[in-house]
């Protein structure tokens, strides 16, 4: 597409989830609801209209074995730009992708910095892997690395206890948060289980990664302090066949995975009650594959959250949360348009009739 032509999106734009616009233009990569004056080459697009989609936690240039090349990062950027992800948090990683925020047609990426986890304690070749006596000074590292996040491993499998367990002291972790804003950063960690969880909300954390460890003690900590948490449902689907693996070796380890699938929906149904932030993230970049935005958001319908909050975890509230505009006048023009209403059926969502990265249409 032209850079001179117009793009006329008509239909229904879906600016919030109950302010709806007939139409708006695309005009030099950004959004305006004035009609241009003096450009007469325009494209229509019709349907139904939403801001670029959320995955709150994806990690693009990364697999299951570590950092990937340049080839491989694109074609995962793609697959999601393709399901209709334009902004992606970025909850580590060990590449360097900055070379993405030249590319006009692939989703923009909000950076934590790489992983940090206690050595030994995580996926091998993903983090920085250190001791706690170093964390304030690799938090503040990552930090200034970082689009305003850092990514810390909150618990992980301890090989001598047989079991989930926290990675760090509770004073490490106080000064490392408080580095990490005295920055500007926020901090988020992954947790699956429940040990390490008081001590990262009281120490002051922004937000905690899949959260399947949250009970009725700790739900109410997180809502008091608005720890928002991003539950990566499709990938807590993978705890069985987790469980599976380490059977005969980690016994404990396997019971408790299963223990945290199993009551998965609830935990996540009881902290939306509650009132905790909870926003769509997919985990795709390590085992699972990239795309996986509209399952996931199918996956907080399933936890019993509301259509329409379990969209706006992806649209809306997501984009605020993450301090980025939506279908606002004079924002970046990245939406994506559908054939039918996804506030009525998220399933919509899988289906996305045109994406449109900059004002331009993709495909």
């Amino acid at each position: 597409m032209s850079d001179d032509v117009v793009l006329h999106v008509k239909g229904r734009v879906l600016v919030g989830p109950e302010d709806v616009r007939d139409e708006l233009w695309c005009v030099d990569g950004k959004v305006t609801f004035e009609r241009p004056a003096g450009r007469t080459e325009t494209l229509t697009v019709e349907g139904w209209a939403l801001p670029g989609l959320v995955d709150a936690h994806c990690h693009v240039g990364l697999d299951k074995h570590g950092p990937v090349d340049e080839a491989t990062a694109e074609k995962q950027a793609l697959t999601d730009r393709d399901a209709g992800t334009l902004l992606i948090r970025d909850a580590g990683s060990p590449s360097d992708t900055r070379w993405i925020d030249d590319r006009e047609d692939l989703p923009k990426i909000i950076r934590a910095g790489r992983h940090i986890a206690r050595t030994r304690r995580y996926i091998r070749n993903y983090a920085h892997e250190i001791e706690p006596d170093e964390l304030v000074a690799y938090v503040g590292r990552e930090a200034r690395r970082g689009d305003g996040w850092v990514k810390l491993v909150g618990d992980w499998i301890d090989r001598d206890l047989g079991d989930l367990s926290p990675s760090w002291p509770r004073a490490e972790v106080e000064a490392a948060i408080a580095e990490a804003h005295r920055l500007g950063a926020r901090v988020t960690a992954h947790c699956f289980a429940e040990d390490s969880l008081r001590d990262l909300v009281e120490a002051g954390i922004d937000c905690v990664e899949h959260a399947t460890g949250l009970t009725e003690d700790t739900i109410p900590l997180f809502a008091e302090r608005g720890v928002a948490i991003v539950p990566t449902l499709v990938n807590i689907a993978t705890f069985p066949h987790l469980a599976d693996g380490g059977e005969a070796k980690f016994p404990r380890w396997s019971a408790h995975m299963r223990r945290l699938y199993e009551r998965r929906y609830d935990t996540v149904r009881a902290a939306w009650d509650a009132g905790i932030p909870v926003f769509v993230g997919t985990d795709a970049g390590g085992s699972l594959p990239h795309g996986l935005v509209a399952a996931e958001v199918e996956e907080l319908t399933r936890a019993g959250i509301p259509a329409l909050d379990a969209l706006s975890a992806t649209a809306w509230r997501a984009r605020d949360w993450l301090g980025r505009p939506g279908l606002t006048e004079g924002a970046p023009a990245d939406l994506v348009v559908y054939g039918e209403d996804p506030r009525a059926d998220v399933r919509v969502l899988a289906a996305p009739r045109r994406v449109i990265v900059d004002g331009r249409v993709i495909g």
